[in-house]
């Protein structure tokens, strides 16, 4: 009987390559899960900037009476189709998700490491679309909107690691430079993490809320706006430094490589920040910003592994010949 796995089209093999897993295949759908991750996030933040936020104005039905898109007196078709549409969405990461589980629970050797880290993403969608749930019955709290994205950005995270360690061993971590250096690294990620919090309090505070009806965080704007550039400059710096001593050091190219490329996506949205700013947020721009914030913490994620490897893990020496002669 042939296996899907022996198609002799290859993107049916590529489609297939969970039941049949090998490092490659295991990291080309860990990386898939980044990517489709990222992708919602960004749609999520399409929803809310064309203000579709209660297009479907309840959950898990989009409307009291239905699960898909009906006409509906108080709510726009438009808005209806761009909300449902991203809810789509769930069930393609969904079904990445799952692939990743059993691309790890089908490899040989099985990896512990690896299956622990696959289940996290069906977990963490499922878990995630029950908060999206909260966001509609809170009629697009800020909070729950917010911990929304912060909840994408956690999932991101674990299919990051997923796809590094999938291409390393399961032995203890060896960092590739200094010590300090590498502490650098997680002191940088931890800014970017609190650039993260600070972007949603300013979303929170801002003008594109999802819906008329929603509220926002009774802040001023202008000072939760310069607390996000302050905590950026702040990043910016750590990269910077983070990026010259490792070239000082001579670290290993990958490493290098991805500091400098994290650099240049945060002069990126640095960019993309101040020019939204000064045009009064127009919806395009935020959709572009929230795309830069997710890929800025990609890349950080991507510089922090970068800095340590791991060896395949070595199974305890049996009895010397010796000794085992000498037992009997």
């Amino acid at each position: 009987m042939k296996l899907p796995t022996d198609h002799p089209h290859p993107f049916v093999r590529r489609l297939f390559s969970f039941w049949a897993p090998t490092e490659r295949s295991m990291r080309g759908w860990a990386m898939a899960s980044v990517v489709v991750n990222a992708g919602i996030t960004v749609t999520g933040a399409g929803v809310r900037v064309t203000g579709s936020g209660l297009g479907c104005p309840t959950w898990p039905r989009c409307t009291p009476d239905s699960f898909i898109p009906v006409a509906h007196p108080e709510v726009s078709p438009l808005n209806m189709a761009v909300e449902f549409g991203n809810r789509l969405l769930t069930f393609l990461v969904l079904a990445v998700g799952v692939a990743c589980v059993l691309s790890a629970l089908r490899m040989t050797p099985r990896r512990r490491s690896l299956v622990l880290l696959a289940w996290l993403q069906p977990v963490g969608i499922v878990a995630q679309a029950l908060w999206g749930g909260l966001v509609v019955n809170t009629m697009l709290n800020p909070f729950t909107v917010g911990m929304h994205f912060l909840i994408s950005s956690g999932l991101i995270a674990a299919c990051w690691v997923l796809y590094a360690r999938a291409g390393e061993g399961d032995g203890p971590a060896r960092r590739v430079t200094h010590r300090d250096i590498r502490r650098l690294g997680h002191v940088l990620l931890a800014a970017v993490f609190v650039l993260l919090v600070a972007g949603v309090v300013v979303s929170g505070t801002g003008p594109h809320s999802g819906d008329a009806m929603a509220s926002r965080f009774d802040l001023d704007i202008e000072i939760v706006a310069r607390v996000h550039a302050d905590i950026a400059y702040v990043v910016v710096g750590l990269t910077f430094a983070l990026a010259f001593a490792l070239h000082v050091n001579n670290a290993p190219r990958p490493a290098r490589r991805a500091a400098l490329v994290l650099f240049a996506v945060e002069l990126a949205q640095g960019v993309i920040g101040y020019t939204q700013y000064f045009l009064a947020v127009p919806a395009m721009l935020v959709l572009l910003h929230v795309l830069g914030s997710t890929l800025v913490w990609i890349a950080a994620l991507r510089v922090v592994t970068s800095l340590r490897t791991r060896a395949p893990e070595t199974a305890p020496a049996g009895p010397s010949p010796t000794a085992a002669h000498a037992a009997v």
